[in-house]
């Protein structure tokens, strides 16, 4: 395993030997910040023991966290410590820690680890996407009509959402990291945020990206922080861009 992409586990296992403990711990402390999500102990505890890794192991080397800022260093660890917090609090097991290192403005390794589901994805730039020890890759499916498709906030989703799910062989809502990560194993074919910021999504483009995916906002244009956000199967994607996009089939 090439070295980045090691040390990147190492930031998983020790943020996982924090979340999974805390989870549905009877005395877990929870806080509404200001833009009225939730935040625990164990995400910032998390976040913290990855910052201080990073420091140690990789001093020129920064981190870009949703919950302590950015380090303001070229070469940073994007890093969500949990994504899926309302999960996290209320002990629905679908919950991750997004770790994704980005160099020159690209992501070059990721890992998704979601341990209270023993499962963990994760990708190295031009080689591949794994889920737990073996590699994955995106489904084969060419129709939206044999399609499955998922999203995370339907209420929120534009008008072309609707004309898409009643296309798709199914639509299903798996939400967060878990749908993207299911498009990259082939379990799923469309998965759709309607926002996202940049550590939500930065871990899961890699993966899909490596497992032959594609990844854009709903017009189709390249992924940014506080845009919406689309992967597929990459057979799919055009279909999947002109119905959320707007544009007329």
């Amino acid at each position: 395993m090439e070295p980045d992409l090691l040390f990147a586990h190492e930031l998983a296992d020790a943020a996982d030997a924090i979340t999974l403990p805390r989870f549905r711990a009877l005395d877990l402390q929870v806080e509404t910040k200001p833009d009225l999500t939730p935040v625990s102990e164990a995400d910032r505890a998390a976040e913290q023991a990855i910052r201080e890794l990073v420091a140690s192991r990789r001093p020129r080397e920064g981190v870009l966290g949703e919950e302590l800022g950015d380090d303001g260093v070229a070469v940073r660890w994007i890093v969500d410590p949990i994504d899926g917090t309302r999960n996290y609090v209320r002990g629905v097991p679908v919950w991750a820690t997004l770790i994704a290192l980005e160099r020159e403005d690209r992501f070059d390794v990721a890992v998704v680890s979601a341990p209270a589901l023993g499962r963990r994805w994760s990708a190295a730039r031009g080689q591949g996407a794994w889920a737990d020890a073996g590699r994955i890759r995106v489904s084969a499916v060419g129709t939206a009509e044999n399609a499955v498709v998922s999203t995370s906030e339907a209420h929120e989703m534009p008008p072309g959402w609707t004309a898409l799910a009643s296309r798709a062989w199914s639509s299903r809502a798996f939400g967060d990291f878990w749908q993207h990560c299911l498009v990259a194993e082939g379990a799923i074919d469309i998965a759709t945020d309607p926002v996202l910021q940049l550590w939500d999504y930065a871990a899961v483009q890699l993966v899909v990206e490596e497992a032959g995916g594609r990844c854009s906002t709903f017009t189709g244009d390249r992924t940014a922080p506080g845009h919406s956000f689309l992967t597929t199967n990459g057979a799919l994607h055009e279909v999947a861009v002109t119905l959320l996009g707007g544009q007329t089939p």
